[in-house]
Protein backbone atom coordinates (compact mmCIF):
# COMPACT_ATOMS: atom_id res chain seq x y z
CA UNK A 1 0.00 0.00 0.00
CA UNK A 2 1.46 3.67 -1.20
CA UNK A 3 0.88 5.76 1.94
CA UNK A 4 1.11 9.61 2.77
CA UNK A 5 2.57 11.69 5.95
CA UNK A 6 1.80 15.51 6.29
CA UNK A 7 3.93 17.35 8.56
CA UNK A 8 2.06 20.29 10.10
CA UNK A 9 3.42 24.05 10.86
CA UNK A 10 0.80 25.90 10.40
CA UNK A 11 1.13 28.40 7.46
CA UNK A 12 3.73 26.83 6.37
CA UNK A 13 1.48 24.39 5.06
CA UNK A 14 0.52 26.36 2.14
CA UNK A 15 3.83 24.63 0.71
CA UNK A 16 1.73 21.15 1.35
CA UNK A 17 -1.09 22.60 -0.44
CA UNK A 18 1.30 23.68 -3.84
CA UNK A 19 2.58 20.25 -3.37
CA UNK A 20 -0.87 18.27 -3.46
CA UNK A 21 -2.32 20.15 -5.68
CA UNK A 22 -0.21 18.99 -8.25
CA UNK A 23 -0.79 16.07 -6.84
CA UNK A 24 -4.42 16.31 -8.15
CA UNK A 25 -3.75 17.93 -11.21
CA UNK A 26 -1.68 15.33 -12.41
CA UNK A 27 -3.49 12.07 -10.66
CA UNK A 28 -1.12 11.26 -8.16
CA UNK A 29 -3.19 9.55 -5.53
CA UNK A 30 -2.24 7.12 -2.39
CA UNK A 31 -4.21 4.36 -0.37
CA UNK A 32 -3.53 6.36 2.78
CA UNK A 33 -2.82 9.76 4.14
CA UNK A 34 -1.83 10.99 7.74
CA UNK A 35 -1.77 14.56 8.69
CA UNK A 36 -1.00 16.30 11.80
CA UNK A 37 -2.12 19.94 12.43
CA UNK A 38 -2.20 21.73 9.35
CA UNK A 39 -0.90 18.88 7.63
CA UNK A 40 -4.85 17.78 8.67
CA UNK A 41 -6.57 20.61 7.95
CA UNK A 42 -5.20 21.17 4.77
CA UNK A 43 -4.85 17.97 3.52
CA UNK A 44 -8.59 16.60 3.97
CA UNK A 45 -8.42 19.16 0.47
CA UNK A 46 -6.56 16.47 -1.06
CA UNK A 47 -9.24 13.39 -0.23
CA UNK A 48 -11.89 15.87 -0.87
CA UNK A 49 -10.45 16.54 -4.45
CA UNK A 50 -10.66 20.31 -4.25
CA UNK A 51 -7.92 21.41 -5.56
CA UNK A 52 -6.82 25.45 -4.56
CA UNK A 53 -9.39 24.80 -2.13
CA UNK A 54 -7.17 25.67 0.92
CA UNK A 55 -4.74 28.72 -0.87
CA UNK A 56 -7.78 30.48 -1.76
CA UNK A 57 -9.53 30.69 1.76
CA UNK A 58 -6.46 31.01 3.20
CA UNK A 59 -5.94 34.29 0.87
CA UNK A 60 -9.82 35.88 1.15
CA UNK A 61 -10.26 35.14 5.25
CA UNK A 62 -6.39 35.46 6.22
CA UNK A 63 -6.84 38.90 7.56
CA UNK A 64 -10.62 38.42 9.11
CA UNK A 65 -10.46 38.59 13.03
CA UNK A 66 -12.71 35.66 12.85
CA UNK A 67 -9.94 33.54 11.72
CA UNK A 68 -7.48 34.18 13.37
CA UNK A 69 -6.56 37.50 15.82
CA UNK A 70 -5.84 38.57 19.44
CA UNK A 71 -10.04 39.50 19.10
CA UNK A 72 -10.54 35.53 18.51
CA UNK A 73 -8.50 34.60 21.48
CA UNK A 74 -9.65 36.79 24.15
CA UNK A 75 -13.49 36.30 22.70
CA UNK A 76 -13.44 32.84 21.97
CA UNK A 77 -10.88 31.66 24.02
CA UNK A 78 -9.05 30.50 20.50
CA UNK A 79 -6.39 31.98 18.34
CA UNK A 80 -8.04 30.75 15.39
CA UNK A 81 -12.02 30.89 15.80
CA UNK A 82 -13.29 27.61 16.23
CA UNK A 83 -16.86 28.38 14.99
CA UNK A 84 -15.69 30.17 12.30
CA UNK A 85 -12.52 27.97 11.07
CA UNK A 86 -14.58 24.52 11.38
CA UNK A 87 -18.17 25.55 10.64
CA UNK A 88 -19.07 28.75 9.16
CA UNK A 89 -15.88 28.64 6.54
CA UNK A 90 -16.42 24.99 5.50
CA UNK A 91 -20.58 24.71 5.53
CA UNK A 92 -21.45 28.52 4.08
CA UNK A 93 -18.20 30.64 2.81
CA UNK A 94 -15.58 27.80 1.09
CA UNK A 95 -18.18 24.25 1.26
CA UNK A 96 -15.88 21.48 2.09
CA UNK A 97 -17.22 18.44 -0.21
CA UNK A 98 -18.16 16.30 2.31
CA UNK A 99 -19.67 14.06 -0.52
CA UNK A 100 -16.98 13.93 -2.35
CA UNK A 101 -14.43 13.20 0.98
CA UNK A 102 -16.79 10.18 1.68
CA UNK A 103 -16.92 9.04 -1.37
CA UNK A 104 -13.07 8.90 -1.70
CA UNK A 105 -11.35 5.21 -1.03
CA UNK A 106 -8.78 6.86 0.18
CA UNK A 107 -8.29 6.46 4.04
CA UNK A 108 -7.60 9.78 5.65
CA UNK A 109 -6.00 9.69 9.67
CA UNK A 110 -5.42 13.03 11.98
CA UNK A 111 -3.74 12.91 14.78
CA UNK A 112 -3.73 14.50 18.13
CA UNK A 113 -2.03 14.45 21.49
CA UNK A 114 -4.33 12.89 24.77
CA UNK A 115 -3.82 15.69 27.27
CA UNK A 116 -4.15 12.99 29.99
CA UNK A 117 -1.35 10.27 28.98
CA UNK A 118 0.48 13.24 26.09
CA UNK A 119 0.12 10.52 23.78
CA UNK A 120 -0.22 10.81 20.24
CA UNK A 121 -3.92 9.38 19.34
CA UNK A 122 -5.13 9.06 15.55
CA UNK A 123 -8.70 8.65 14.53
CA UNK A 124 -9.86 7.29 11.11
CA UNK A 125 -12.13 9.82 9.44
CA UNK A 126 -15.45 8.56 7.54
CA UNK A 127 -17.45 11.13 5.93
CA UNK A 128 -15.98 14.14 6.89
CA UNK A 129 -18.96 15.63 9.15
CA UNK A 130 -18.58 16.76 12.45
CA UNK A 131 -16.49 14.16 14.63
CA UNK A 132 -13.88 14.25 11.92
CA UNK A 133 -13.86 18.12 11.58
CA UNK A 134 -13.46 18.27 15.32
CA UNK A 135 -10.40 15.46 14.92
CA UNK A 136 -8.99 18.57 12.81
CA UNK A 137 -9.84 20.95 15.14
CA UNK A 138 -8.37 19.01 18.10
CA UNK A 139 -4.92 17.63 15.50
CA UNK A 140 -4.04 22.01 15.16
CA UNK A 141 -5.00 23.40 18.27
CA UNK A 142 -2.09 24.99 19.70
CA UNK A 143 -1.29 24.72 23.37
CA UNK A 144 -2.01 28.29 25.52
CA UNK A 145 -3.44 29.60 22.19
CA UNK A 146 -6.29 27.43 22.06
CA UNK A 147 -9.32 25.47 24.25
CA UNK A 148 -8.50 21.63 24.50
CA UNK A 149 -10.88 20.07 22.22
CA UNK A 150 -13.25 17.41 23.68
CA UNK A 151 -14.09 14.12 21.97
CA UNK A 152 -15.89 11.14 23.41
CA UNK A 153 -15.20 12.45 26.75
CA UNK A 154 -11.12 13.19 26.22
CA UNK A 155 -9.17 16.06 25.70
CA UNK A 156 -6.81 16.71 23.02
CA UNK A 157 -4.25 19.33 21.65
CA UNK A 158 -2.40 19.90 18.74
CA UNK A 159 -0.73 16.30 17.72
CA UNK A 160 2.60 18.14 16.76
CA UNK A 161 3.29 18.28 20.72
CA UNK A 162 4.88 14.89 20.36
CA UNK A 163 4.40 13.84 16.67
CA UNK A 164 5.10 16.09 13.34
CA UNK A 165 5.18 13.60 11.14
CA UNK A 166 3.01 10.74 11.22
CA UNK A 167 5.05 8.33 9.03
CA UNK A 168 5.69 5.74 12.14
CA UNK A 169 1.36 5.42 11.91
CA UNK A 170 1.59 4.93 8.67
CA UNK A 171 4.24 2.48 8.56
CA UNK A 172 2.87 0.82 11.74
CA UNK A 173 -0.20 0.28 9.44
CA UNK A 174 0.95 -1.37 7.07
CA UNK A 175 1.79 1.41 4.24
CA UNK A 176 4.94 0.20 2.29
CA UNK A 177 6.00 2.91 -0.16
CA UNK A 178 5.68 6.28 2.14
CA UNK A 179 5.94 9.99 0.51
CA UNK A 180 6.61 12.38 3.26
CA UNK A 181 5.62 16.05 2.65
CA UNK A 182 7.80 17.98 5.25
CA UNK A 183 7.47 22.22 5.67
CA UNK A 184 10.76 22.75 6.99
CA UNK A 185 14.04 22.20 4.90
CA UNK A 186 16.80 18.99 5.09
CA UNK A 187 19.05 20.54 8.35
CA UNK A 188 16.56 22.25 10.09
CA UNK A 189 16.62 21.80 13.90
CA UNK A 190 14.38 23.16 16.22
CA UNK A 191 15.92 24.76 19.24
CA UNK A 192 15.06 24.81 23.04
CA UNK A 193 11.81 27.17 23.20
CA UNK A 194 12.24 30.04 25.34
CA UNK A 195 10.04 30.72 28.13
CA UNK A 196 9.84 27.08 29.56
CA UNK A 197 9.46 27.70 33.21
CA UNK A 198 6.18 30.29 31.90
CA UNK A 199 5.26 27.36 29.61
CA UNK A 200 5.19 24.82 32.70
CA UNK A 201 3.30 27.22 34.69
CA UNK A 202 0.22 28.11 31.98
CA UNK A 203 0.22 24.12 31.23
CA UNK A 204 0.46 23.79 34.76
CA UNK A 205 -3.48 21.76 34.68
CA UNK A 206 -1.97 19.42 32.09
CA UNK A 207 1.37 18.28 33.31
CA UNK A 208 1.84 15.32 31.26
CA UNK A 209 1.48 18.21 27.84
CA UNK A 210 3.90 20.61 29.59
CA UNK A 211 6.19 17.69 30.11
CA UNK A 212 5.83 16.19 26.08
CA UNK A 213 5.52 20.85 25.68
CA UNK A 214 9.48 20.01 28.00
CA UNK A 215 10.79 17.61 25.54
CA UNK A 216 9.05 18.63 21.90
CA UNK A 217 12.26 20.03 20.41
CA UNK A 218 14.17 16.45 21.27
CA UNK A 219 12.01 14.68 20.05
CA UNK A 220 10.85 16.77 16.46
CA UNK A 221 15.00 16.70 15.75
CA UNK A 222 15.23 12.95 16.04
CA UNK A 223 12.46 12.23 14.00
CA UNK A 224 13.28 14.10 11.72
CA UNK A 225 16.88 12.74 11.44
CA UNK A 226 15.30 9.56 11.00
CA UNK A 227 13.13 10.68 8.26
CA UNK A 228 15.91 11.68 6.24
CA UNK A 229 17.92 8.39 7.44
CA UNK A 230 15.55 6.62 5.88
CA UNK A 231 15.18 9.07 3.07
CA UNK A 232 18.55 8.18 2.18
CA UNK A 233 17.99 4.88 1.89
CA UNK A 234 15.62 4.80 -0.57
CA UNK A 235 13.59 3.80 2.77
CA UNK A 236 10.49 6.71 1.77
CA UNK A 237 10.77 9.11 -0.62
CA UNK A 238 10.57 13.29 1.24
CA UNK A 239 9.33 15.80 -0.56
CA UNK A 240 10.57 19.25 1.04
CA UNK A 241 11.16 23.14 1.00
CA UNK A 242 14.75 23.62 -0.54
CA UNK A 243 15.20 26.53 1.77
CA UNK A 244 13.52 28.19 5.30
CA UNK A 245 9.76 29.47 3.85
CA UNK A 246 10.29 32.89 5.83
CA UNK A 247 6.68 32.66 6.71
CA UNK A 248 5.07 33.00 10.56
CA UNK A 249 3.08 30.14 11.85
CA UNK A 250 0.14 32.90 11.37
CA UNK A 251 0.81 34.61 8.30
CA UNK A 252 -2.32 36.51 6.93
CA UNK A 253 -0.71 38.43 4.16
CA UNK A 254 -1.88 36.81 0.88
CA UNK A 255 1.27 37.54 -0.99
CA UNK A 256 3.55 35.75 1.36
CA UNK A 257 0.74 32.64 1.30
CA UNK A 258 0.44 32.72 -2.13
CA UNK A 259 4.21 32.73 -2.62
CA UNK A 260 5.15 29.76 -0.10
CA UNK A 261 2.38 28.09 -2.26
CA UNK A 262 3.97 28.45 -5.34
CA UNK A 263 7.29 27.10 -3.91
CA UNK A 264 5.20 23.68 -2.54
CA UNK A 265 3.76 23.68 -6.79
CA UNK A 266 7.02 24.10 -7.87
CA UNK A 267 8.92 21.40 -5.75
CA UNK A 268 5.65 19.42 -6.38
CA UNK A 269 6.37 19.75 -10.13
CA UNK A 270 10.06 19.13 -9.80
CA UNK A 271 9.48 15.85 -7.81
CA UNK A 272 6.51 14.33 -9.71
CA UNK A 273 8.28 11.73 -11.88
CA UNK A 274 10.34 10.35 -8.52
CA UNK A 275 7.62 9.93 -7.09
CA UNK A 276 5.43 8.23 -9.51
CA UNK A 277 8.72 6.17 -10.07
CA UNK A 278 8.42 5.64 -6.51
CA UNK A 279 4.72 4.60 -6.47
CA UNK A 280 5.22 2.44 -9.19
CA UNK A 281 2.55 4.41 -11.44
CA UNK A 282 3.09 4.88 -15.11
CA UNK A 283 4.77 7.59 -16.62
CA UNK A 284 1.60 10.10 -17.87
CA UNK A 285 4.09 12.90 -19.46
Amino acid sequence: MNGLSLEGGAMRGMFTCGVLDVFMENGVRFDGCAGISAGATFGCNYKSEQIGRAIRYNKKYGRDRRYCSLWSLIHTGDLYGADFCYRELPEELDIFDRARFAENPMKFYIGATDIATGLIAYHTCTDGGRKDIEWMRASASMPVVSRPVSIDGRLYLDGGIVEAVPLPYMERQGYERNVVILTQPRGYRKEKGKGTALMAFLLRRYPKIAEAMRRRYLNYNEQLQGIWDKADKGEILVIAPPEALGISRTENDPEQLERVYQIGRTEGKKRLEDVRAYLGMENRS
